[in-house]
């Protein structure tokens, strides 16, 4: 599976990112699965609700589905979490998988950077970026990505994935 990080300061615009370019994927047909850490804990049906009384009372997984959809709720409960690797394994095939976060982890990705933010880029530091996506042109020596053009963000995501080592974008 081909995965692509999006990593950038907390309201560069990642989120944004992923979801502009994710209705230019579909309209090429491609499958393109998304992946998101977060450090924080999270809920996704708030206290009060079957799903979460069940994890309440000791259950290690929960699932629940609907015609339009289903979740799975897994509590690590003090288990080590899961690597990146093991994330993607559960996620059915697909063409793309874009990956927001896990920016220590070594995969190829891509630096959202607005300037006008105040903060630092992390891509002088940050192994693995094959190019910044920006709202500005920067002085650097990666290349710099229309940030507000998402149909031309993917048009070069393609590039450099028919371009590139297929070890080097695969999680094994």
């Amino acid at each position: 599976m081909n995965i692509l990080g999006i990593v950038g300061s907390s309201g560069s615009g990642k989120t944004t990112l992923i979801e502009a370019v994710l209705p230019h994927f579909a309209a090429r047909g491609m499958r393109v699965n998304v992946i998101k850490h977060s450090h924080h804990d999270f809920e996704l049906e708030p206290a009060g609700k079957d799903s979460y009384r069940f994890r309440a009372a000791g259950a290690a997984e929960v699932m629940v589905c609907s015609p339009y959809r289903y979740v799975l709720f897994h509590e690590l409960r003090k288990e080590v979490e899961p690597t990146l690797e093991a994330q993607v394994a559960r996620l059915t095939p697909a063409d793309l998988t874009l990956v927001e976060g896990f920016h220590l982890h070594p995969i190829p990705r891509i630096e959202v950077f607005r300037p006008s933010l105040g903060r630092l880029p992390r891509y002088p530091d940050l192994p693995d970026v094959l190019a910044v996506a920006s709202d500005t042109q920067l002085d650097c020596a990666l290349p710099v990505w229309p940030l507000n053009n998402p149909s031309r963000i993917v048009d070069l995501m393609l590039e450099w994935l028919a371009s590139s080592d297929p070890a080097s974008t695969v999680i094994r």
